[in-house]
């Protein structure tokens, strides 16, 4: 039964990818019904923290949009990289890295994806290369950050080991950093630039996109409104950062029974960033109507859709298979070892997660006495979440390209993310894998 509901589930993705749009949520949508009132699987559940994030951070987008501040961000991101546009490529990526490390979650690009789209559009630099890169960055920007729940939970099963934080931040830190830098070289040459591409040509010509206007300039009198939108929404950015590298400044509630918890760094990115929305609006007189008109909230909302769609489907999949799918990988493991990094990559394609991935397999890896430096080192391993094109980041990226460069593709896996993903990877894990030697 696991290979029929597996034959659905990518017979969804296909179609609605085919399609387009909010298809690729909505036809996930039959699959889930045929999972739960045809084959009685678990209804599993959306992600609903990553889908309120969203939210959040769209909304803020939004109404810094209607504000005037994103095309003047653009138009200083533009400023900079007009001498050598090209570098967007290596920029954009190196420029999420270094956001979700010190934030801990890959869900903090969301702000920069429509940015990243843009300048390159500007500069008539294929979308698809920064874009591409960008979201994988961020993927090993949470294996590399001391605050991400992944690294939280692997450092548990290490320090038992004998291997501290900053012995496996020695690891991960440089090995991901330069898997990124090796993965933006794979992506740097690829395709047709914009003025060559008959796709983006084609949707110019229809009048599906607007072409960029380069030489736009915001009128002096909205100036102002623009430059503090863009500077309040930079703000919510480094007070989401702060907040993920100072745990202490998330506050402590009291629940039922006089304990006390604390307010968890997906809610805060919630409340700053919707906070931030509100006060565009009230302070720079953003109009809601023109927010919610404007291309960030209508890309926005079918990111959102998609995301609710094949999260969900995925989620239903998994928890009706979970004992088989976990099983089976134990099993290979215990036979062979040496496959424990094709183990993690496998799992973390079907949670979606990579510290789901670390604490299902890493106390495997632990009972089978493989070496603490060998799992420190195959930790990225984890980030194979970029295969199957159905998280978050992925989508919301595809969404945000107006020129229809970066795509998922006819086949499912010949999605724009699958090249630099596999590169990044692959080079991380074996960078890793030499410096380990030096540092455990």
């Amino acid at each position: 039964m696991i290979w029929i509901e597996l034959i659905i589930l990518l017979s969804c993705i296909v179609i609605g990818a085919r399609l387009g749009g909010i298809a690729l949520g909505t036809v996930a949508g039959i699959g889930l019904l045929v999972f739960v009132f045809f084959f009685g699987l678990p209804p599993g559940g959306p992600p609903g923290s990553v889908l309120g994030m969203i939210i959040a951070v769209i909304t803020a987008l939004a109404t810094m949009q209607a504000a005037g501040g994103l095309d003047y961000l653009v138009s200083v991101a533009e400023k900079v990289m007009r001498k050598r546009p090209q570098y967007i490529t290596f920029v954009a990526p190196i420029v999420t890295y270094l956001l979700v490390f010190a934030s801990g979650t890959a869900h903090v690009i969301y702000a920069l994806l429509p940015v990243i789209a843009e300048v390159a559009r500007n500069g008539k630099i294929r979308p698809e290369r920064p874009l591409s890169i960008s979201v994988i960055a961020g993927f090993q920007g949470v294996i590399a950050s001391p605050i991400s729940a992944a690294t939280v939970a692997m450092l548990g099963f290490l320090l038992v080991q004998g291997i501290s934080l900053p012995r496996l931040l020695a690891i991960t830190i440089p090995s991901t950093f330069l898997g990124v830098v090796i993965g933006a070289l794979s992506v740097a040459w690829r395709g047709k630039n914009l003025d060559a591409d008959p796709e983006y040509q084609k949707r110019l010509e229809t009048g599906e996109v607007k072409p960029p206007q380069q030489q736009a300039r915001i009128e002096e009198k909205n100036l102002g409104r623009a430059r503090g939108s863009m500077l309040l929404f930079l703000l919510g950015i480094v007070a989401v950062v702060l907040i993920g590298i100072f745990p202490n400044l998330r506050p402590a509630y009291e629940v039922a029974g006089g304990d006390t918890d604390q307010v968890n760094m997906g809610m805060a990115i919630m409340i700053v960033m919707i906070a931030i929305a509100g006060l565009i609006l009230v302070v720079f007189k953003a109009s809601p109507e023109a927010a919610l008109k404007g291309t960030i909230m209508r890309s926005g909302i079918t990111a959102i859709i998609c995301i609710l769609g094949i999260s969900w489907l995925g989620s239903s999949f998994f928890e009706g298979n979970r004992g088989y799918i976990v099983g089976g990988i134990e099993s290979l493991l215990q036979v062979y070892p040496w496959t424990f990094a094709i183990g993690m990559f496998v799992l973390s394609t079907m949670l979606f997660s990579q510290a789901a991935t670390v604490a299902i397999l890493m106390p495997v890896g632990v009972a089978l006495k493989v070496p603490a430096w060998t799992l420190a080192a195959l930790y990225p391993a984890a980030n194979g979440i970029f295969f199957l094109p159905t998280y978050g980041t992925l989508l919301a990226a595809v969404s945000f390209d107006q020129t229809g460069t970066t795509k998922i593709g006819k086949y499912l896996l010949n999605h724009s993310f699958m090249l630099p993903g596999l590169v990044t990877i692959f080079s991380t894990i074996i960078i890793a894998l030499l410096l380990s030697k030096f540092v455990v």
